[in-house]
């Protein structure tokens, strides 16, 4: 029989092969935290390599992502369905084992990582998302939903500021089916880590109320199972388990960092091989470890009584069950046509002018009462962005009841807590800050439209309607910098019916995530045709049109569109043809085929103008060269909100004035 020493070096072997044969990859890692995989997922890791996707399973997330051959390695061994020739293809075009892990790519991978930090934050969410689906699904006869989320992690994530944001949130929450494998290894990219972090990393966990065990030994399989053992023992409090590791263990490049990035090099590998007594050639596992390492039989027992106890769950609370099986699935409502056209019913009839920010909240006072996996929070700022509804409750730790989280001061926190909320399923997570604050949830953001995942920003405050709280809160370059990114959508209405459409687009587009740009200032309501209001959803369309071919196109989004169907009007008065075209998602627009596309934006219509109060070039796709664009090519200042737009330009006046110039009249 193999010993755990062998079954873990089958895991180092296969990384180094892999990365050898690519010429690229991080061998250091996975040489490195080889022993602690081992512990983990050959000894109480709840999974099934033949269904990736059942419900109750435990999480694993590495968010060292740039260790992705440890990952693969474990997954192939474990039975996934992941080849040896998935792992000779390891970085090639094609694969599915990329050069960090990417969800939807490799089966058993639950998250994209590589950027640090970000794993071990989102995980916070799928520990929150299992601890509440528990409260809300389990009864006293029956227990559905039990399962813990398992993090690696480096020490480069720990330095990362997002994981002091999310970790902290982890111990108020009392989440204790968060385990947090640290591989503490002393060595980042630049050498030894004393000269910048010599923290005591152990301390600040249990400063934040988490279960710290260890340091251990992360090459002893017995001290490993101790510290797991103690960790999952420990209900009310996540645990971080401090493994003090040598990175390119085994390896003649040991313990420096000659060893993080690059190839050992085929005299290392060599070396590495003897130091390890592994006498098998590439790529070669021997039949006895692969089958020690093989889960696809426990896997399917475990699940197989899993869905034992569901199916008495089923018989015993038939509405709840189907109701647990609609959410993890991600799925709406059946009835969701009818909520959602009852709520643009409402909205529609409610014509008043208002700030699209309320206008948000006037949407989701609606569907917070019929949507029960909508999970909002805001990062300080629940009365400015307003997604407290009427349906909502504040979250309690306590009996992690609520539907609505204060995150604190944490956008880059926040919204990797979301992704992971997300990933987990069984929730729709939305939060809240102000447009300008996304800069520090961008790379969560972006990691999100990577995955495909529905997330929702609500993000006020866009444009120098902020007025005297000045250019740090007045968003210029933003709203470019989310349109840029693929896979996103983003949404500026600009009124309170291009609000509601902006919402039911979020929901039902189950693989973009969503940001929701809304203003701060009144915004008027436009009465619409029901082929205009149903013409939103397309991302841009005709709101105000002239008799006759237009000459003119005036685009914009957002507070600037009533100073476009203003325009017009003095336009049309003095003889001009005019539309006005909304366009609150440019994403969407371009998505539309070609036809609808020349309907709105006529090709032979040169004379072009688009108003925005952001940063301008964007806007040349839609005008060319010879069109105008009315923008904010620089920051804002601190005034109110209608001296900043008389002051820069952006008023009905110039566009009237630059209209006619386009005009050559």
């Amino acid at each position: 029989m193999p010993t755990r020493r062998q079954c873990a070096n089958a895991i180092r072997v296969l990384a180094v092969d892999a990365i050898e044969k690519s010429q690229s990859g991080h061998p250091g890692a996975p040489l490195g935290m080889a022993d602690m995989a081992e512990a983990l997922w050959r000894h109480g890791f709840k999974h099934n390599p033949s269904n990736p996707d059942w419900p109750d399973r435990d999480r694993f997330v590495l968010s060292n992502g740039h260790a992705s051959m440890l990952l693969y390695a474990v997954l192939h061994l474990t039975g996934y369905d992941l080849s040896v020739d998935d792992i000779k293809n390891f970085r090639q075009w094609n694969s599915k084992t990329p050069g960090h892990p990417e969800r939807g790519i490799c089966p058993g991978v639950e998250m994209t990582t590589g950027p640090l930090g970000q794993g071990i934050s989102s995980a916070v969410g799928m520990a929150l998302a299992e601890r509440m689906l528990a409260v809300q699904f389990n009864t006293p006869r029956h227990t559905i939903v039990d399962h813990r989320t398992y993090v690696f992690c480096g020490d480069g994530c720990l330095m990362e500021g997002v994981s002091h944001e999310a970790c902290a949130l982890a111990g108020v929450w009392k989440l204790g089916k968060l385990i947090v494998l640290y591989d503490a290894n002393g060595i980042s990219i630049d050498g030894r880590i004393e000269a910048w972090c010599d923290e005591d990393v152990g301390a600040r966990f249990a400063a934040c109320h988490w279960q710290v065990v260890g340091p251990v030994d992360g090459h002893d399989a017995e001290a490993l199972d101790g510290a797991l053992a103690l960790a999952r023992a420990d209900a009310d409090r996540p645990s971080l388990i401090i493994c003090r590791t040598h990175i390119g263990f085994g390896s003649p490049k040991v313990d420096s960092a000659a060893c993080h990035g690059a190839p050992l090099g085929e005299k290392a590998v060599a070396d590495a091989r003897r130091t390890l007594e592994w006498e098998y050639p590439p790529f070669v596992i021997p039949r006895d470890i692969y089958a020690d390492w093989d889960a696809r039989t426990a896997g399917e027992k475990a699940e197989a009584v899993w869905n034992t106890a569901f199916a008495a769950y089923r018989k015993d609370c038939p509405e709840r069950a189907a109701e647990f099986l609609r959410r993890v699935n991600g799925a709406l409502p059946k009835n969701w046509t009818d909520i959602a056209g009852n709520m643009l019913q409402k909205i529609k009839d409610g014509r008043a002018a208002t700030a699209t920010r309320t206008a948000s909240k006037n949407v989701l006072d609606h569907l917070v009462l019929h949507l029960p996996e909508l999970l909002g929070g805001s990062a300080d700022l629940t009365g400015s962005v307003c997604t407290f509804a009427q349906g909502s409750e504040s979250f309690a730790p306590a009996s992690c009841s609520g539907n609505h989280i204060s995150y604190g001061v944490r956008e880059f926190g926040m919204s990797a807590i979301m992704n992971g909320l997300a990933l987990h399923g069984g929730f729709i997570p939305y939060g809240g800050t102000f447009m300008a604050f996304s800069d520090q949830a961008k790379n969560a953001i972006r990691l999100a439209a990577i995955m495909g995942i529905r997330v929702v920003w609500v993000l006020t405050h866009d444009s120098i309607g902020v007025g005297e709280d000045g250019p740090t809160h007045q968003p210029v370059e933003q709203l470019a910098m989310l349109r840029a990114t693929p896979n996103l959508l983003l949404w500026r209405p600009c009124d309170a019916v291009e609000t509601a459409a902006a919402w039911k687009s979020a929901l039902e587009n189950r693989k973009t995530p969503v940001c929701l740009s809304l203003s701060r200032q009144n915004l008027p309501f436009f009465d619409r045709s029901e082929a205009q209001t149903e013409a939103v959803a397309r991302g841009g369309y005709v709101l105000c049109d002239c008799e006759g071919a237009p000459e003119l196109l005036l685009l914009a989004t957002g507070s600037e569109v009533s100073l476009a169907a203003q325009a017009a009007e003095k336009l049309v008065a003095l003889g001009r043809r005019a539309r006005v075209v909304s366009m609150p998602c440019a994403e969407i627009f371009d998505a539309q085929d070609a036809a609808y596309r020349e309907s709105v934006l006529p090709d032979k219509v040169r004379a072009r103008l688009a108003a925005e109060a952001a940063a301008p070039d964007y806007w040349r796709k839609y005008v060319g060269l010879d069109g105008a664009v009315l923008g904010m090519p620089h920051f804002g200042a601190s005034a109110p909100a209608n001296d900043l737009y008389e002051h820069f330009g952006l008023t009905v006046d110039r566009v009237v004035k630059t209209a006619l110039e386009l005009l050559g009249a």
